[in-house]
């Protein structure tokens, strides 16, 4: 903080006023409620979400009230309150193939068990302002989701052995959690998943694009791609049984990639994975691009692209520290400039007297 600033405590709380005006802005304008937030920008509701680790739609629209929109500060928001609460249970793996699905598509097949759901989406609008909607807005349609399980595209390619089967790693040793403990790299795939899960959107969407332009060997198709409300169930220690404790939006991408084999090992396509709060399909997508990228030294493929390298692709798409780390720039450097400054003016200093006796030297 600017404290060292004269008058630094008085300056500092009246920032936090006129950040209070701005947030507000016009007052003959409706103030926005969190409520309306959280119904009507749904998205943005979403990518906060999965950037601060916390699934609660209702605290991320008050995150971005504060924020005045601002993603970025609305997951540091959410995030550190985060930091605040006690971990009660772990709750059961869940079962997307379960989730009562809003909207599902394959680019891999025109035929599929349960159908092509188009659901809520961008995709076939003409991308063209809506200028009427200023004036009225336009009934909503009923956007419920289907009721029955719809099954996975994937499964009947699994059952023929031509994609590679969904198992867990050898062992079946616990993730670790990168919440509490620091990454150490390299990571196990559980590990990378949990932070492209809460990446920037922004970044893991730069990291996917980069493996379609040629920086990694990939010829990716989009298998299965759904989103709608799955449960959660935990086993309390009171019972020897699973319990629904409610349910959680979700996004899930299971891309289809080049396949692998040899000479003894019959050919099979491979998997990229991509899981998010929300209605976060670009971010699944990009999401799933960049964990099949992960796998290269799995399969036996060279890594010679950013997106094949952890310590490249993972760390630097955590918005909140990114932010923190640049943002930081603004805060008081004084005695850090000082000492280049003083620095920089003896280095000239002694250039120039050099130049001076060059040039008395070839005057004698």
């Amino acid at each position: 903080m600017y404290i060292a600033v004269k008058g630094g405590e008085r300056a500092i709380e009246a920032s936090r006023q006129l950040l209070a005006a701005a947030r507000r802005g016009d007052t003959g304008v409706p103030a926005l409620e969190a409520a309306q937030i959280e119904q009507q920008l749904g998205l943005l509701v979403g990518r906060v979400m999965a950037e601060a680790s916390l699934y609660d739609p209702h605290l991320a629209a008050l995150a971005l009230r504060q924020a005045c929109g601002d993603a970025i500060e609305a997951a540091f928001l959410l995030r550190a309150y985060r930091t605040t609460l006690p971990r009660f249970a772990y709750s059961e793996p869940i079962d997307t193939d379960r989730m009562r699905v809003a909207r599902r598509v394959s680019a891999i097949f025109k035929d599929l068990p349960g159908g092509q759901l188009l659901g809520p989406t961008f995709d076939y609008t003409q991308r063209l302002l809506e200028f009427g909607t200023l004036a009225a807005a336009a009934p909503a349609a009923d956007a419920s989701a289907s009721p029955e399980d719809v099954p996975n595209a994937l499964a009947q390619l699994a059952r023929e052995g031509l994609v590679e089967p969904c198992l867990p790693s050898e062992g079946d040793p616990e993730p670790p959690d990168i919440t509490r403990d620091p990454p150490a790299y390299p990571l196990p795939r559980s590990g990378w998943l949990q932070m492209l899960a809460r990446a920037d959107e922004g970044w893991v969407l730069g990291m996917g694009y980069s493996t379609q332009r040629g920086y990694a060997h990939t010829h990716p198709f989009a298998g299965d791609l759904r989103s709608g409300k799955v449960a959660i169930e935990l086993v309390p220690d009171e019972l020897d049984f699973p319990i629904e404790i409610g349910e959680i939006e979700l996004t899930e991408c299971q891309m289809i990639n080049q396949f692998v084999g040899s000479a003894e090992v019959a050919p099979v396509f491979t998997r990229g994975h991509g899981l998010v709060f929300g209605r976060g399909e670009r971010k699944a997508i990009a999401m799933s691009l960049v964990d099949r990228t992960l796998r290269a030294a799995e399969f036996g493929e060279d890594a010679t692209s950013p997106a094949q390298q952890q310590e490249f692709a993972l760390p630097q798409g955590d918005s909140v520290e990114a932010s923190g780390f640049v943002q930081h720039l603004k805060l008081p450097h004084y005695v850090t400039f000082e000492s280049e400054l003083q620095l920089i003016r003896k280095l000239r200093e002694d250039v120039h007297a050099r130049a001076v006796e060059a040039r008395e030297g070839d005057a004698e």
